[in-house]
Order: structure tokens, then sequence, then C-alpha cells
């Protein structure tokens, strides 16, 4: 019997039109809005946490730290999982247990259970942080790849900006346990959206293949252990003798050389490194890697900033950097639609320039600085942000091999993430280290701030050079130049 159901691609496109692409774009948005609400929208609960459970602020912190670890770590199985589920079953997958952790987190009795719940949150928002730019790189065409990017990225900024604001109506109306509920309408939606549109068919339109090879179960453990093994390193360099942080790093990069040695030599890789033979991957997984670094670094340094040298309450800080988040959600579609026009490689560069552009103006930030002038130099960086954003992924991946595509995908993606998880770490550290150094002498605190700043600038000119790299030659990219 033939099954009624249209499930390939092109029977999907037959039944629902030539605008079938852009309803799978808003399909998966809905699953990485929910993701992404989930990553954001628990941290004005950790107060409530607090007293709920009698635990203190570094035990609190780990319900962002279980998250992202977790969130890394689950983008690398992303393309064996696409490869032996197909797109509707691994999406299924995600969004559920997304869902199931939500449910959980909401109604756990201990703070044990919810920081399990964390982490089960974030293996699934991992996969649902992957799957978009697969699917766009592969449904549209290059011409329009741009503006589903910058389109997909508007709807998805949308939700850390908007996040914080339902959070605290929640928690202060409903209690803490409300925002773990905000992800179930969201992922009842998109179950709904997926069943109608989504194609069982795997990456490449080829069908679900029961016959994959066995996920690399080693390297995810050598992965695991390695970078939790990592931040745990970095958590400590704020101990008074550094004496565990050197050993715990040195133990980590012991496993991650381990883990990499593994996966080049190993035949079906969690983390296919060969793919660094062709340069626009190897420059965008540097750039990736980077970028990350400096935007969660200064995501958790600016409102530290704003409220402990500036003194601005809390509301006045959220009020300040609204209309950079509003700037931002205009510009992704901006930088998304440039991103058809102009080289990637141009407008990441052009973008990290703006970037390290903000973070150099608000080191010279001072006590006496106009409240217009900071909220200025905010908007010039999410201006930035906005070019990155939609052109980072397609300018290191538009070289590889169409099947090659959901392997790059899931490196840049797990680059980016793990370049954001060491920076907020390394801004922590830096960030203490700098105001210890200057005591307790007046403007100490603006000096320290500045330093760390003048840190995160930095990372992102260098990250600009290696943009810069990203050139696509004009040869087939399997040849040895465009791979050197």
């Amino acid at each position: 019997m033939t099954d009624p159901t249209p499930n390939s691609l092109a029977e999907l496109a037959a039944r629902h039109g030539p605008n079938y692409r852009w309803k799978v774009l808003a399909t998966i948005m809905i699953g990485s809005i929910a993701s992404v609400m989930s990553s954001t929208i628990v941290n004005v609960a950790v107060p409530d946490l607090i007293r709920q459970f009698a635990i203190g602020q570094e035990r609190a912190q780990w319900v962002a730290t279980a998250f992202m670890a977790a969130m890394t770590l689950s983008m690398l199985p992303t393309p064996w999982l696409l490869a032996r589920f197909g797109y509707r079953h691994t999406y299924y997958g995600a969004v559920s247990l997304l869902m199931l952790g939500g449910l959980l987190g909401g109604l756990s009795p201990t703070y044990e259970m919810v920081l399990s719940m964390r982490a089960v949150e974030g293996l699934a928002a991992g996969v649902l942080q992957v799957v978009p730019s697969i699917v766009v790189l592969r449904a549209f065409e290059p011409g329009i790849q741009g503006r589903a990017m910058g389109i997909f990225g508007f709807g998805v900024v949308l939700a850390p900006a908007v996040g914080p604001s339902i959070g605290g109506l929640l928690v202060e109306h409903f209690g803490w346990r409300s925002i773990f509920f905000v992800v179930l309408p969201f992922g009842a939606i998109a179950l709904l959206l997926a069943r109608q549109l989504l194609p069982v068919a795997a990456p490449g339109g080829a069908k679900p293949n029961t016959d994959t090879p066995r996920l690399d179960w080693p390297g995810v453990w050598l992965a695991a252990i390695g970078v939790l093994v990592l931040l745990n390193g970095l958590v400590h360099l704020h101990d008074p003798s550094p004496v565990t942080a050197i050993v715990l790093l040195a133990i980590a990069v012991a496993i991650l050389g381990a883990f990499a040695v593994r996966e080049l030599r190993v035949s079906g890789p969690l983390l296919d490194l060969r793919l660094v033979r062709y340069r626009t991957f190897r420059m965008g997984s540097v750039v990736a890697f980077m970028y990350g670094m400096g935007l969660f670094g200064s995501t958790y340094l600016v409102p530290i900033f704003m409220q402990t040298a500036l003194h601005f309450p809390p509301s006045q800080a959220g009020a300040a950097l609204l209309p950079a988040g509003l700037v931002l959600a205009a510009a992704i579609p901006l930088g998304g639609h440039l991103a058809d026009r102009i080289p990637p490689h141009l407008l990441v560069a052009g973008g990290l320039v703006l970037l390290t552009a903000s973070f150099a103006l608000m080191a010279t930030v001072g006590a006496d600085t106009a409240l217009w002038v900071l909220m200025t130099w905010a908007v010039v960086g999410r201006i930035g942000l906005g070019l990155v954003l939609p052109s980072l992924s397609l300018g290191a991946m538009r070289g590889l091999p169409p099947e090659e595509i959901a392997q790059g995908a899931s490196g840049i993606s797990f680059a980016r993430q793990l370049g954001g998880a060491i920076g907020i770490s390394v801004v922590g550290v830096v960030l203490e280290w700098r105001l210890r150094a200057q005591g307790d002498a007046g403007g100490a605190s603006l000096i320290g701030f500045a330093q760390t700043f003048w840190m995160v600038a930095g990372l992102c000119l260098l990250a600009t050079l290696a943009a810069l790299r990203m050139r696509q030659r004009r040869l087939d990219a399997g040849t040895p130049s465009s791979q050197g």
C-alpha cells in the first residue's frame, strides 16, 4: 500500500505550493524561539530559586551553566540524528525533549531536579540551534539564503529581547515555576506544524538510513568530559590559588586532544575535523569561536558594568539597552538582505569592526558620560551583530560539498557555543583580576571595566582578521587550492 501522507520534500512542496520553504522556515523558527526563550527567561528567576532552595550564588549559576554545557555538547550528534531519523523525527524528538524539560522543571521539588531539567532543555536546544542553518542551505538557493537567514534571525532575536520581561511578570504574579511552562505552547505549535510541513527525509533528500553507523559514543563521552572539566577549570580560576584550575585545564586539554585524534581516525566522526581542509570553513570556525567569546562575554559584562560601575538600577539598565535590542532586530533582516549581494566574508568583517569599535568606545565611558552616548555605543555594536549573524554560517559553509553541510553546520554552531561558554568565564576572571588590581582607589571600578572592555575588543579584532580569510576562491570546492 502507498502512504497517502506526503513525506518527501518534493511531495510536500507540491502539496503546499511555492511558499512551502517559507512555511518550513517558520516551523523551525518557532522551535528555535522556544529553545532560546528557555535559555534566557530562567535567569530572572535566579533570586527566587536561591530563596526557595536556600542555595548560594555559586550554585545558582549552574542554572545557566548546565544549560549551556548541554547545549554545546548536543550540537555534535545532530548530523548523525538527522541521517538516522530524518528532519521530522529529529525535530519531533528535540521539541518533545524541550517540553519535557520545561514541564518537569516547573514541577521539580528539589534544586537537583531543576538542574537536571535545565540540562535536558539544553540538550534539546543544541539540536534545535543546528537544524535551521542546514534547512536554509538545502531549501533556499544562494540568491535568497541571506534573506532567509535574516528573517529567521529576526524572529529568534526577539525571544531573548522579550524573554526577561515576560519572565519578570510571570515570576512576580505566578512564581518561578511558571517560567518553565512557557515553552509548552510554543512546543505544541511547533510539533503540529512539523507534522504537516517537515519532510521525513534526511539532509540531501535521502531516506533516513537505519544502517547508519552507530553513534560515536566514545567521542560523545570524551567531548562531554572534556568540556565539563574545561568549564570547571575556568571557574576555579577565581580561586586564590591557581593550582586546581591549572590541573583541571591541563586535564581538559588532554581529553579534548584525545577527542580530536579520535575524530580524525574514526570512520563516522561525531565532529568531522577533516572539514578544516576547506579554508572558508577553517577560518569560519575560528571566527565563530572568537565571535562567540566576544559576544557572550560582552552580554555578561555590559549589564554588570551599568549596574556596578555606573550605579544604574536594574530597570534603568534594561531600559538603556532596549534601543540597542530593537536596532538589532531591525539590523538582522538588513544583514540577511545584504548577504545575498555582498560577499559574506566582507559583511562578517565589517560587522566585527563595528563590534570592536563598540567595545572600545565602551572602555571610554566614565561617570559623567551622558546616557545617550552609552546607548549609542551599544547601538553601534548591535548593528555590527546584525551584519554578522546571517552571514557567518553562509560564508563558512558555501565552499562545502552538499553532503558535508550538516557536519559543517554542527561544527560552526559548536565552535560558536564553546567560544561563548569559555568567553563568559574568561571575561569574569579578567574582570575580577583587573578590579582587584585597581584596589579601592577612586574610579578603580571604571578602570577595571575599561581594561576588560579592551580585552573583548581585542578578541573581536582578531576575529575580524580571520573573517577576511573566509573568502571563497573562484575554484571548485574540491580542488586543492580551495582546500588549502
